[in-house]
């Protein structure tokens, strides 16, 4: 379930073996049977399950073999067991009280499987081993963040006999938890927590700007909680360097506090240590905003943050006044869905129609008058001004959208030989600044216009491998989505936008850590974001047709994936609000996609749309 839109669905039911009545616990849990005798099999991944079963796993019987250990502990580690303690019992005492299972969660294709170990053993000696094997797709670490991964996976699992009580225990195991990617995706659930972005303003009023940071939390394991958690204990490690948190330095939940839940009216109160104490009103209402947007993140029951400390209520923020403490792209709904006609002016089409269409109008201005034939163009969030790229894809226009604004002289003049060597779409971000890369094989560039005018910023790219074909910057200003081309492979790579400058210099601005958000495509054709974390990409894997996905930005993907295909996409219109349809062109021209159905076209021609960014 994707941290952008929780939106239902059926789920399949599980495939291993899991009770649902007789297992001691409460209606509405499960357990995890053991193996009676035996060899050691591999433990298949559990499939979906409707997330108000809870699983638990049982104990390890009494002289229970080393296969049969290695079996339930595995299958414990997948359970929703709060604090691991039922998978503790499978370890030696030593080993349980050392064992760290947040540090990380490793992510296997299938469930892990299970070959003899290089030392071997007999089940009548005292020591016995297996290693643990697969194929990575992932990693979670400590702070919560999902990384794609690749490769084999072999681990060691050593058990040793206690000479007392006879009984079989692990007394060597791999850091973390291991499980199989169904597994996860019953167990973990993607959420948006949210910090400010310290080097950009929302708009001249100098609100703060959310910026969405990404992480997975246990779905049923007091899930309001950790999220908590997750927002006190500050921003990932890619994201910290263009964020700030409202909550001062140790702020953090009081020692015993039991799970926080809501309560009748949806407000939530949020007990806080000492750190907190002594805030100011403002101070207090960011801190609040954070928590009740990424509260949102997780469920729409949460309709208001209190939170106290020492005793007394700090402040209390509800949703309703939220959005006057700091600004999110994804409540800000767009007028107009834009296209570009055929006959290569700018056109709009209303995005609050109830129909989903409405007649398509030029617009005011320079840009859809027909004066000069674009090949691409960005409107400005505001929807003020825009910025068009002339059909030959050697210039760059930018001027207002409304009626008699003139054109001007070009911005900015790419000396590419052919039209794919030249501009890409620019994009605009919410602090109005304006983003296209030349792609000039003499001069490849990635540049940024402020206020979409000025000598133009050459932006660093470090660590970039290929060429920039396409740019998006997200509403935040502190992300950037490039599709970048390398020997004919296209990837989307999102990056991290910095800023910084010397007394009395220039200010030097960089993407820093670029990294994949669709590793298993093998083509990226289209793409947009599609929310504060979320974004929808055309593209195919090797081998594979072109599909139309959601992906998030830290390569996972959500599970209101896939959408209804289409086939010959030349773009993909998507708005940062959820409430927006998206659109795309194609062969046939303009096409949107109602909710719950497929694609419809539209008797309009269109070569490209989007919403303004």
């Amino acid at each position: 379930m994707g941290a952008e839109q929780r939106e239902g669905g059926t789920r399949r039911t599980p495939g291993r073996a899991v009770a649902y009545a007789a297992c001691g616990v409460v209606v509405l849990a499960g357990c995890a049977s053991m193996p009676d005798s035996g060899d050691l099999r591999d433990v298949e991944a559990t499939q979906r399950q409707d997330t108000q079963v809870r699983v638990f796993a049982m104990p390890p019987r009494d002289d229970a073999p080393p296969s049969e250990i290695v079996q339930g502990f595995l299958e414990a580690l997948t359970s929703d067991d709060p604090g691991y303690s039922t998978a503790r019992q499978y370890l030696t005492e030593k080993v349980a009280q050392k064992w760290e299972p947040e540090r990380s969660t490793t992510v296997l294709a299938d469930g892990p499987a299970t070959e003899a170990g290089p030392s071997g053993g007999r089940e009548d000696g005292d020591d016995y081993s297996f290693v643990l094997t697969g194929t990575r797709v992932a990693t979670v670490d400590a702070q919560q963040s999902y990384t794609p991964a690749s490769g084999r996976y072999g681990q060691t699992v050593h058990l040793t006999r206690d000479r007392k009580t006879g009984q079989w225990r692990i007394d060597s195991l791999p850091p973390g938890v291991v499980m199989g990617k169904s597994d996860f995706q019953r167990n973990y659930v993607s959420v948006n927590k949210y910090y400010f972005a310290s080097n950009t303003k929302a708009d001249s009023s100098g609100q703060p700007m959310a910026v969405a940071d990404p992480v997975y939390v246990r779905e049923r394991v007091d899930p309001m909680t950790q999220v908590v958690q997750s927002v006190l204990n500050g921003p990932t490690s890619w994201l910290r360097h263009v964020v700030r948190s409202g909550f001062p330095t140790g702020t953090a939940l009081p020692k015993g506090v039991t799970p926080l839940t809501p309560d009748d009216q949806n407000k939530l109160t949020v007990p806080l240590n000492d750190k907190a104490a002594d805030i100011g009103q403002g101070k207090c209402e960011e801190m609040a905003a954070q928590l009740l947007f990424s509260l949102q993140s997780l469920t729409p029951t949460v309709d208001e943050v209190a939170l106290r400390a020492g005793g007394t209520q700090l402040c209390s923020l509800n949703e309703e006044r939220a959005g006057s403490v700091a600004a999110r792209g994804s409540e800000t709904d767009p007028d107009y869905l834009y296209f570009i006609d055929g006959q290569h002016r700018l056109a709009r089409i209303s995005s609050g129609s109830s129909s989903g269409y409405a007649k398509a109008v030029p617009v005011p201005g320079a840009l859809g008058d027909g004066s000069k034939a674009l090949s691409s163009v960005a409107v400005a969030r505001d929807e003020h001004s825009a910025a068009g790229v002339a059909l030959d894809g050697k210039t760059l226009y930018v001027t207002s959208t409304v009626s008699g604004s003139s054109i001007g002289d070009p911005v900015l003049q790419s000396k590419g030989k052919t039209e794919t060597d030249r501009l890409t779409t620019p994009s605009w971000d919410a602090q109005g600044n304006l983003w296209v890369a030349d792609r000039d094989p003499e001069a490849p560039r990635l540049l940024m216009l402020e206020k979409g005018g000025g000598q133009p910023t050459e932006v660093l790219t470090p660590g970039l491998d290929g060429r920039i074909n396409a740019v998006r910057v997200a509403a935040d200003g502190v992300r950037i989505a490039l599709v970048v081309d390398k020997g004919g492979k296209q990837s989307l790579l999102i990056g991290r936008i910095e800023r910084s400058a010397g007394s009395g210099e220039p200010t030097t601005m960089s993407v820093q850590e670029l990294r994949s958000a669709t590793p298993e495509l093998e083509q990226v054709t289209a793409m947009s974001w599609a929310g504060d974390s979320r974004l929808v990409v055309v593209g195919r894997e090797a081998g594979g047709v072109e599909q139309v996905q959601y992906v998030q930005c830290d390569g996972s993907i959500p599970e209101v994936g896939t959408l209804p295909g289409l086939t010959e996409v030349k773009s993909i219109a998507a708005s940062e609000s959820s409430d927006t349809p998206l659109f795309a062109t194609s062969k046939d021209g303009l096409l949107w996609l109602p909710g719950g159905s497929g694609w419809r076209t539209l008797k309009e021609t269109a070569s490209v749309a989007f919403y303004p960014g």
